[in-house]
């Protein structure tokens, strides 16, 4: 198995689990969008539909419904369970231009015009600004708890490790994604402050707070 993708997974399951823990912990999940999430949702039922007609391999399968469920255990922890504590005067991101942008991008970037095929670039389009509403949120209360810091950092190392992955599979494989690559380097890309933030306070005991 390709050694970046697998790390890249091993990050974004620290990411969820961390999510979870924070708000199981606290009884809380202020500072957290519930739109990013939703739309991370979003992305994982686009992507991962091929369950209904293709198998991969176990591995694949596995991680393709354990990020379907635990997504949706995310989204019932923000809407039901600790709804009280979920502050929608905040997290004010126009999602529907994030989902007008995405499918536009699908309709012309896509290397199949059929319906899997769309949806799939879709989800790709997608998740590279999924993180956006959080990011804003963040901005908006100019400060983050350190756990929520530690979920944001390894759902960019996540994605960060990706850029390595596509190396590798070039090198190896002579496989070459442009659609994947470009838009895993937008998303990269709107990390960039925040992992400077957090490696000029966090990593050094300081609150995430913005300048």
């Amino acid at each position: 198995m390709n050694p970046f993708r697998f790390v890249a997974d091993v990050s974004h399951l620290v990411s969820i689990f961390l999510l979870i823990h924070q708000m199981r912990i606290s009884r809380s999940c202020a500072g957290i969008s519930f739109k990013s999430q939703a739309l991370y949702m979003l992305v994982y039922v686009s992507r991962y539909i091929d369950l209904l007609w293709e198998f991969v391999s176990v591995y694949n399968s596995l991680m393709k419904v354990f990020f379907i469920a635990a997504q949706g255990y995310i989204l019932f922890l923000m809407r039901v369970k600790f709804r009280p504590t979920n502050d929608m005067k905040i997290d004010t991101f126009r999602v529907r231009y994030i989902l007008a942008g995405a499918g536009v991008a699908s309709l012309i970037f896509t290397y199949r015009y059929t319906p899997a095929e769309v949806v799939w670039s879709f989800s790709i389009w997608l998740e590279s600004v999924a993180i956006l509403p959080q990011l804003l949120l963040v901005q908006r209360t100019g400060e983050a708890e350190n756990v929520t810091t530690h979920y944001l950092f390894a759902l960019g190392i996540y994605r960060g490790l990706y850029v390595p992955n596509w190396i590798w599979r070039y090198v190896s494989e002579n496989h070459l994604d442009p659609i994947a690559i470009f838009a895993g380097l937008i998303q990269t890309a709107l990390y960039a402050d925040f992992f400077y933030i957090y490696a000029t306070k966090v990593l050094r005991g300081q609150k995430f707070e913005l300048p």
